[in-house]
């Protein structure tokens, strides 16, 4: 699929009329109750309609596959509508203070409309009012706005959901009911990571009471730094039977570490680097959940873009984008639909325009 040209663009906005009016009944009813999927305003006058765009994706590193689907899923957004000018700008490596300066700049010349993802959100408070003060429109992706802004409309899967995703896949391996199960965590800060592991550890301990439980383990974020925490942890665990991470690096460090030392163990991540899909595809990971970023990126983006285009408000409240469970039952799909910004496009399509007519959406306070 290639990308669409402006009139494209155009007749794509003009094919999901039906939803964004489905959209727009959705949102005239919440705010007549208390949902909390309500409407924040679109910023400024509205003079956009047919003008080119100024926005921006700001996220958290270019280091790690995660950010980058979002950027991709927001880039292919910007692409739909044909005259998006789109910023993607992000520190090289996970760096807070880099990131907020980025996300500075980017609000003042982004000025019709800026998402962001970042794993230090309380760097942010008064980065984000600044913002929202000025009049850009914000959206917060996979991470929830922190306490104390004005950010009212937040894209993200439930991370919840992924872990008990996970957890369930583990108890499908018949695994030794007494095994010792080891749990990374790469960023014990980050409350949606920890909120992965909460659901795996709901599903062990109700579905494997006897399972001994080792972790959360703090094994890092940057491909280096992971691989050298998790082949720690494993030498240091010599009677697990399973290690089971859920950052995105995990899944490429722990395959690597079991063929080097020769072991043999039971190991799952989430996220979906290339050779974290290989290794489900070669049987080294059982499975990996997927946070479906690409889906994140490209809503939070067309939010944005469709509030300019008609002049109606951003939607307010928890955009719930989806989790998929990646096995060997559907890795062959996956691996087709991972090989190019065009293929990830197609593979969405029938997902975007379901949620686009009938949106997801939830209170704020309901992320989880």
């Amino acid at each position: 699929m290639k990308p669409f040209s402006r009139a494209a663009g155009t007749r794509h906005r003009q094919a999901v009329a039906a939803g964004a009016l489905s959209m727009a009944s959705l949102l005239v009813l919440s705010a007549c109750s208390d949902t909390g999927a309500k409407s924040s305003s679109a910023g400024g006058s509205c003079d956009t309609a047919d003008k080119q765009l100024n926005m921006a994706f700001v996220y958290a590193s270019t280091t790690q596959n995660p950010f980058q689907e979002m950027a991709m899923g927001a880039q292919a957004a910007a692409d739909d509508d044909g005259d998006v000018k789109l910023q993607l700008t992000a520190p090289t490596g996970i760096d807070g203070p880099k990131q907020v300066s980025l996300f500075q700049a980017a609000a003042r010349t982004a000025t019709d409309g800026v998402a962001y993802m970042t794993v230090t959100p309380d760097l942010f408070v008064r980065p984000l009012n600044t913002a929202t003060d000025s009049g850009v429109p914000v959206v917060a992706v996979d991470a929830g706005p922190p306490p104390g802004t004005k950010v009212k409309t937040f894209v993200a899967n439930s991370n919840t959901k992924l872990g008990e995703l996970l957890g369930e896949a583990y108890v499908a391996q018949n695994p030794k009911a007494d095994g010792q199960v080891v749990l990374g965590n790469d960023i014990p800060s980050l409350q949606l990571l920890v909120q992965r592991l909460d659901g795996v550890q709901k599903v062990l301990k109700a579905k494997l009471p006897k399972a001994k439980l080792v972790g959360p383990l703090d094994t890092k974020s940057e491909p280096t730094e992971n691989f050298n925490a998790w082949k720690s942890v494993v030498q240091s665990h010599p009677k697990a039977t399973a290690f089971i991470g859920v950052g995105g690096q995990d899944g490429v460090s722990l395959p690597l570490i079991a063929k080097q030392t020769g072991r043999d163990y039971l190991a799952a991540s989430a996220d979906l680097p290339p050779e974290a899909l290989q290794a489900v595809k070669d049987g080294s990971l059982f499975a990996l959940s997927s946070p479906e970023h690409w889906m994140k990126g490209y809503i939070a983006m067309h939010l944005l873009i469709e509030a300019k285009r008609t002049c109606k408000a951003v939607p307010e409240g928890w955009w719930n984008s989806g989790n998929l469970l990646i096995d060997e039952s559907n890795i062959d799909d996956i691996l087709a639909r991972q090989k190019s910004p065009e293929s990830r496009k197609e593979w969405f399509k029938k997902e975007i325009d379901k949620q686009l007519a009938d949106p997801p959406l939830a209170p704020l306070d309901q992320a989880d």
